[in-house]
């Protein structure tokens, strides 16, 4: 494997690391603001709406220069607003921050998967772009638990210097060993805009919204919930989301074990499991054991379900899977900041921080009620023959595509 797949791996780890480590910093980050929970739990969705927004954009403006350019541009962008989330001083400063690094977010993993997928012979790509998504997945494993742990010890300040620094480390690797490449052709707009036009497509990101968004209404308020209810100690926080990385790993190699053999029955079998546990969450997270059961079978069965809806919106989208995937990137973080807000407002209402626990069964709920919709229009409607259709020049690009899915 080229060095370059080391670049865009950090790269890829610092892009996770500050997507999920605020979670784990929400109580000292409210405390040095003056605000509550649910109000710093804006810094979940003010990213997530910050990425909604930028992956279809900038993967559109990044058509335009050559990818190696676009790249190094959005490791930038990354750097300065991580930069600005460090010294911010006002908590509304602290949110434009979060947003800045929000916006390169979706397209740098789109854009970053097919300069991957360039580097190697045509019997490695999936391996290659499996290499740099490596950086994500050890994100929420090992930069995620660090950061909080960081951040708890020395101030949450000192963590998002650090994922700043990892940026730039990212942004050299990138300009002195990913190698220039010529400037894609532009994108067809109108052909890629036609896949909005199938309903499955649809279907398959409001699926992706509410599947998502139930784990996230539970895992943003994760810190005040073990600790103010479980009783667990400030310091355990870090290993309870070590504890929730596992089941993300293992949830997504098994969503892409399985998208490719059953992938309808593997998602009624993880939302419908997302249901049960995130509606009993709400009981058994007052037991420091069950909790940490129910932290990681949540992570597991909430991952489980990405591979299979990124490749159901590929399948449909039929030929112009481009901007419907990076969409769908965007929906997820769509899932991430509707559930955020929802287990804000239910906290604020003095519901409890338990309280998150069942908006999130009943957003997995109707992720599931969905899925069941999709498979009954399916059924009823005659085959397809669109697929055939598709351009020989896009079958490359989609492939590319559908592995970065797997790997997510």
């Amino acid at each position: 494997m080229p060095l370059a797949l080391l670049a865009l791996a950090v790269g890829a780890f610092g892009i996770g690391t500050t997507e999920f480590v605020v979670m784990g910093l929400l109580p000292e980050i409210a405390g040095d603001y003056g605000v509550s929970i649910p109000t710093a739990g804006l810094l979940v969705t003010g990213y997530a709406l910050g990425v909604v927004v930028g992956a279809p954009l900038l993967t559109v403006l990044g058509s335009k220069v050559s990818r190696k350019r676009m790249l190094m541009l959005l490791m930038g962008l990354f750097v300065v607003g991580n930069i600005l989330s460090a010294i911010a001083p006002s908590f509304g400063l602290m949110v434009t921050g979060r947003v800045i690094a929000s916006l390169a977010h979706g397209s740098f993993f789109g854009i970053g998967s097919v300069v991957a997928a360039g580097l190697v012979a045509p019997d490695k790509k999936a391996g290659a772009i499996a290499t740099m998504f490596t950086g994500l997945t050890v994100a929420n494993i090992v930069g995620v638990p660090l950061g909080t742990l960081i951040g708890q010890a020395v101030g949450w300040r000192t963590t998002f210097a650090i994922v700043a620094a990892l940026g730039v480390i990212g942004l050299f690797g990138i300009s002195k060993l990913v190698p220039a490449m010529p400037r894609p052709e532009g994108t067809h707009l109108r052909r890629e805009l036609k896949a909005f036009r199938n309903p499955q497509v649809l279907l398959a990101m409001a699926m992706t919204v509410l599947g998502f968004g139930g784990v996230f209404a539970a895992i943003t308020y994760i810190a005040p919930m073990m600790t103010e209810v479980a009783g667990y100690s400030d310091g355990a926080v870090t290993w309870l989301l070590v504890l929730f990385g596992v089941g993300m790993f293992l949830g997504n190699l098994l969503g892409g074990r399985f998208a490719d053999r059953a992938l309808m029955p593997l998602l009624y079998a993880a939302l419908g499991g997302l249901v049960i546990v995130l509606a009993l969450f709400t009981v058994v997270a007052h037991d420091k054991v069950l909790a940490a059961i129910a932290i990681f079978l949540v992570g597991a069965l909430g991952f489980a379900t990405v591979p299979p809806l990124q490749k159901r919106v590929l399948d449909q989208a039929h030929g112009a899977p481009t901007l419907a995937s990076a969409v769908n990137i965007g929906a997820f973080n769509l899932g991430n900041a509707l559930a955020a807000w929802l287990g804000g407002l239910v906290i604020a209402a003095g519901l409890g921080y338990t309280a998150p626990n069942w908006v999130g069964a009943v957003l997995a709920g109707a992720a599931l009620g969905l899925a069941l919709w999709s498979a009954a229009l399916e059924r009823r409607a005659p085959a397809s023959t669109d697929a055939s259709d598709a351009a020989t020049a896009d079958a490359a690009d989609t492939s590319a595509v559908a592995r970065v899915a797997v790997h997510h």
